[in-house]
């Protein structure tokens, strides 16, 4: 694989835990020191060497195509080349991440880095070595995991010596760490015997992601590793306060 995957960028949220400030303006496009969430996934991508991205949307969708439009030249030598699954247009609706990822698999081929437009991790490298590595394994799905942050005090996967991603029950005691949306994917993970989404989601299906995840951790199908970087799910008014405030310190 002599080029990167392309990338889905999930921006279809309502961001209710956000309001007021979501009100009248998309999460992805609420100013992370100084530029909108979803632009910083977006120049990581372009650094990285990927070149298409799809940007699911529902709520102020609108808003997030107007803004970033079909092309984004971030630099004389960078330019992404975006294209859009406008869930809320066609179904009225946002279709959670599982829904989503299959409404708009037909643009992604056999597979994809995936990111939450409304997390930061300015120091996440879409790595095309990882990439390469991915293509090269039978890994249905391979997670970044990042230690739990006060709001997710439990997390959501275990992790194994040899680096696959751990469903476990609920009385292990081996840690759990917080998944941070941030993943390599697979199509193959969107189609029996792991998904029963019809291709390309023409129904409007809203189905979660980790379910699926789950059934391919229980087959060792999805590996994982720690990514140690700065990571904030930007969930509340005070999460996003607060990264503004550091930056000004």
């Amino acid at each position: 694989m002599h080029t990167q995957p392309p990338a889905l960028l999930l921006a279809a949220g309502r961001g209710e835990r956000m309001r007021p400030l979501t009100d009248h303006v998309p999460k992805p496009l609420l100013e992370v020191q100084g530029r909108p969430l979803l632009a910083w996934h977006l120049q990581a991508l372009a650094d990285a060497g990927v070149a298409q991205v799809v940007i699911n949307t529902a709520w102020l969708g609108e808003q997030i195509s107007s803004y970033f439009g079909l092309n984004q030249l971030l630099d004389k030598r960078k330019q992404l080349s975006i294209s859009y699954s406008h869930e809320g247009v066609d179904f009225g609706r946002a279709l959670e991440t599982a829904g989503g990822i299959a409404r708009a698999l037909p643009r992604l081929g056999p597979m994809f880095w995936l990111a939450a437009g409304d997390v930061f991790a300015p120091d996440f490298l879409f790595d095309p070595a990882a990439a390469q590595r991915f293509a090269n394994s039978d890994a249905l799905a391979h997670l970044w995991l990042v230690q739990n942050p006060a709001h997710n005090p439990r997390g959501d996967f275990g992790l194994s010596d040899h680096g696959l991603a751990l469903n476990l029950p609920a009385d292990d005691p081996r840690p759990r760490y917080t998944y941070s949306t941030i993943a390599l994917l697979r199509a193959e993970l969107f189609a029996a015997p792991w998904c029963n989404i019809p291709a390309g989601n023409p129904e409007g299906l809203a189905v979660p992601l980790a379910p699926l995840l789950r059934r391919a951790m229980d087959a060792g199908r999805v590996t994982a590793e720690l990514y140690p970087g700065r990571w904030t799910d930007v969930g509340t008014p005070e999460r996003l306060a607060a990264l503004n405030a550091a930056a000004v310190q």
